[in-house]
């Protein structure tokens, strides 16, 4: 599994390896934000990010949090879920699963991909291929 040779050694130096891998320059803040993600291990919001990393030194932007984001979405680094219109969450988990969030709660949880089955797509538009199925299955408490 990918994600968790990225994660067996999480310090700063095999961090700094996992983004030259990726065509990544390793910044001071790309850093610490690839820090915060791969050894916290959880679905955070970019808000949430920026609290972890400037808790260590506070000298991150916002600006430079979203652009960090940006840059690992598009080297395949991280996922983004849309869990609600509202929340959006980074996800250092790039391997095939899916996830399980409690609308009441707001935790997400990882669900194996081999545990869910996806039959047949609808027709996509002229030209295009499927780049990935993400399923988000919501619950709440029974009333």
């Amino acid at each position: 599994m990918v994600f968790v040779r990225k994660l067996q050694n999480r310090n700063r130096e095999n961090i700094a390896q996992l983004l030259r891998r990726h065509g990544i320059t390793p910044t001071h803040q790309r850093m610490e934000i690839a820090h915060v993600l791969f050894t916290r291990r959880e679905h955070l919001s970019a808000d949430q990010i920026l609290k972890w990393v400037n808790s260590r030194y506070a000298e991150t932007s916002k600006a430079t949090v979203y652009n960090t984001l940006k840059l690992f979405l598009q080297r395949k680094l991280i996922r983004e879920l849309v869990v609600d219109p509202a929340k959006i969450v980074y996800d250092p988990n790039t391997e095939p699963h899916h996830h399980l969030y409690n609308v009441v709660t707001g935790r997400l949880t990882d669900l194996p991909a081999d545990n869910i089955r996806v039959v047949g797509l609808p027709p996509l538009p002229q030209g295009t291929v499927a780049d990935g199925v993400d399923i988000v299955i919501r619950t709440r408490p029974r009333s």
